[in-house]
């Protein structure tokens, strides 16, 4: 429906019933409880994983053994040799890896990085970014997600990486629990600020937090030499109203699938074109590698109070 280029076939999940609502909701002919069979499914050219994070290497190592072209979901894995062992299967089989960070496709983000890019602020010096979720995920999630900057915050490290045009070199990272005491337990943080230093000597902070009250807000600044670009959060609407008690504006959009339609259909679209015209993946899996670095450099900083470099995470 939404990328009419390629044909969904088949659906599998562990749970068939979920397997069966969305196959009946989408008019998908095949529904499978594991994945083998997809794989062993000579009539389909490409997979979309999108299972938890505990899955994607293995998947992407036995998706490209059968000659799958692979789109999945961020993160490859949390630790490099999976990620390292899934790219290489990759580069065996010969075949097309996208990761998910579909936030490099939103409409007013995709400008801020072209108006960048084509020099419209000159060179860039200062980049923040600000990602804040409306209310924080379960606990049980949160300690199979690998924490807030593998999670959370690696969309924003992948993103700054992005909108620069340049590479991370360097992190310090500070993060503190102020809306669960759960999450201490869990061994995470809920609340974060990351420092960043790019190649060129440009500067960035991310804020992240689980939990803002008035909505899915998710924001951008970049300060160049000759000007800046601001991208704000969209909004439902841009009706204000105004009475004796002020101004009154539309919420912001509740969450990210809202927030983020666009460019979800987007990354699905540019992965089937790769796939058709055997043309590089818009997001390669380098691309899905370089964040989770990023991101174990951030939870080092943060045990150890200290700047981390990626290289002395790359020397582990």
């Amino acid at each position: 429906m939404y990328v009419p280029e390629a044909d969904v076939v088949a659906i599998s999940d562990i749970l068939e019933s979920a397997a069966a609502d969305c196959a009946n909701r989408w008019r998908i002919p095949e529904i499978y409880g594991e994945p083998g069979s997809i794989l062993a499914d000579p009539k389909i050219d490409a997979v979309f994983i999108c299972s938890g994070t505990d899955t994607h290497a293995q998947l992407i190592e036995q998706a490209a053994e059968a000659g799958k072209q692979i789109f999945c979901e961020k993160p490859i894995a949390l630790d490099l040799p999976s990620i390292d062992g899934a790219l290489e299967a990759v580069r065996k089989a010969d075949v097309v890896l996208q990761i998910g960070f579909n936030r490099r496709f939103d409409p007013n983000f995709r400008e801020a990085r072209d108006q960048i890019e084509a020099g419209a602020i000159g060179a860039p010096h200062i980049l923040r970014i600000t990602s804040r979720d409306p209310a924080p995920p379960t606990i049980a999630y949160i300690k199979g997600s690998g924490g807030i900057f593998l999670d959370m915050m690696i969309h924003d490290f992948d993103m700054a990486r992005h909108i620069m045009g340049d590479e991370i070199v360097q992190v310090f990272a500070q993060g503190s629990v102020l809306i669960d005491p759960a999450v201490e337990s869990a061994g995470d943080v809920d609340t974060a600020v990351v420092c960043l230093r790019f190649r060129s000597g440009a500067l960035g902070v991310i804020d992240n937090s689980r939990q803002a009250v008035y909505g899915y807000d998710q924001r951008l600044e970049v300060l160049g030499s000759k000007g800046r670009i601001l991208v704000e959060n969209p909004l439902p609407h841009t009706t204000v109203r105004s009475d004796a008690d002020g101004d009154h504006t539309p919420a912001l959009l509740p969450f990210f699938l809202e927030r983020y339609a666009e460019s979800f259909i987007e990354e699905a679209r540019l992965f089937v074109s790769a796939v058709q015209k055997g043309t590089p993946p818009a997001v390669s899996g380098e691309d899905g590698r370089v964040p989770v670095v990023v991101a174990m450099a951030a939870q080092r900083s943060l045990r150890e109070g200290r700047p981390i470099s990626l290289a002395e995470v790359e020397g582990i």
